[in-house]
């Protein structure tokens, strides 16, 4: 007989951690809510989105960087493990911080849309949970699925109190403390 789920012993973060340090190059592993989540690598568009913010982070805000694929502490009292696809931080942030940084001093968490089954639970339901908990400022979700761009803000009791969802092609302001404005366009050619 299989022991029902709230019978099975929880993972502990130290369990994940060195699970995560054992697996294949071809995933990457979070640990987000008490469990273990596999996100695809990324495709080549996937990458120049990242790189395409990246740039314009650095035009707006010299004094930040969008690290890519930071392994980061979210979800209150360390429960959780995410690696974000980009992580807005002043420069310098992950130095000495081994492979997982704590969520204090990120400005932006940036999540693109992969194209696997569990992108919805993960991006769009649990991702912005967690980075709420962490009490980070501004998630910003680019939605290939439907060309879209969410901004959440105001992080309170585990939840952003707002996000505002915009089309491809719209001028999207990230709101303080990141205070860029984003012109979408070219992210029309990436509409999947």
């Amino acid at each position: 007989m299989t022991p029902r789920t709230e019978d099975r012993p929880q993972m502990s973060v130290e369990e994940f951690e060195e699970l995560e340090r054992h697996a294949p190059e071809t995933v990457r592993l979070e640990f987000i809510k008490g469990k273990v989540q596999v996100k695809p690598v990324t495709d080549g568009n996937h990458d120049h989105i990242i790189a395409w913010l990246q740039r314009l982070c650095m035009q707006h805000r010299p004094e930040l960087w969008l690290y890519g694929d930071r392994g980061m502490k979210v979800e209150r009292y360390r429960k959780g493990r995410a690696r974000p696809d980009g992580v807005l931080a002043p420069f310098g942030f992950p130095a000495g911080h081994g492979d997982w940084s704590d969520a204090g001093g990120v400005l932006m968490p940036v999540e693109v849309t992969s194209h696997d089954s569990d992108t919805n639970q993960r991006d769009r339901v649990e991702k912005p949970g967690g980075y709420a908990a962490a009490g980070i400022p501004v998630y910003l979700l680019i939605d290939r699925d439907d060309g879209s761009v969410v901004v959440y803000n105001q992080p309170e009791n585990g939840r952003y109190l707002h996000a505002e969802k915009s089309p491809f092609g719209a001028s999207v302001k990230l709101p303080d403390p990141v205070d860029i404005i984003l012109d979408t366009a070219p992210l029309k050619e990436f509409v999947d």
